[in-house]
């Protein structure tokens, strides 16, 4: 039998246009399950922790913590200490800073690991109500916040700059950086820049902190 005269060897275009789509679909999933490597299954995230040991003002605290913990964030969040603000958490609006061995630091740019054995003063730190730093009690008195978000960090800063001012450090706008600064307009600003206040109560700021460093001269 001839297939040419054969009605079923007969096809239209359309049926062999769909038989020879259909066989390279077929070709081409057989080429991608022999190409594809074996799936392996990804282990699970291990945490580093680390044991830390702390003073926070003045109380001894032996913590263990992810590696990765922020010292704002264990102040905040295992120790309860609410005080210090969560702002940018990018160390540029300054509502987190607290005053680690004497010099004050952006909690949120710290990891806590890295100050293993350090004494750490926050503004719960620095007084209680009915016994105010004078500091704090200075802030009430020239009304040197609105909101009150960034006062524990302004207030632990100015803490800190009159202290660096009394020690002698220098600033980026000390004239003689081999001379022993003092208390002006000009250091005051420089000392505080990182220090940010978005109602605007810089003025009320420096009132307050200029009248500390006057009872302090």
């Amino acid at each position: 039998m001839n297939p040419q005269h054969d009605d079923r060897f007969k096809m239209s275009r359309r049926e062999l246009l769909l038989a020879g789509g259909s066989s390279l679909a077929m070709t081409a999933t057989a080429s991608d399950a022999l190409a594809a490597p074996a799936e392996t299954p990804t282990p699970p995230e291990t945490v580093s922790k680390a044991k830390v040991s702390l003073v926070v003002n003045g109380q001894p605290q032996e913590l263990e913590l992810d590696t990765r913990t922020t010292l704002l964030d264990v102040l905040r969040e295992h120790l309860k200490l609410i005080g210090t603000k969560k702002g940018c958490d990018h160390g540029q609006c300054g509502a987190c800073t607290v005053i680690v061995d004497g010099r004050r630091i952006n909690s949120c740019l710290s990891l806590a690991v890295m100050h293993e054995g350090s004494q750490v003063t926050t503004i719960e730190g620095l007084g209680q109500l009915g016994r105010l730093h004078p500091m704090q009690a200075a802030f009430v008195k020239h009304d040197g916040y609105q909101c009150g978000y960034c006062t524990p960090g302004q207030i632990c800063s100015a803490v800190a700059v009159l202290d660096e001012i009394g020690r002698g450090v220098p600033s980026h706008v000390s004239a003689d950086l081999t001379a022993r600064p003092t208390f002006s307009v000009e250091e005051l600003r420089e000392r505080m820049s990182g220090n940010i206040c978005r109602c605007g109560a810089y003025s009320n700021i420096a009132d307050a902190i200029t009248e500390v460093a006057g009872a302090k001269a």
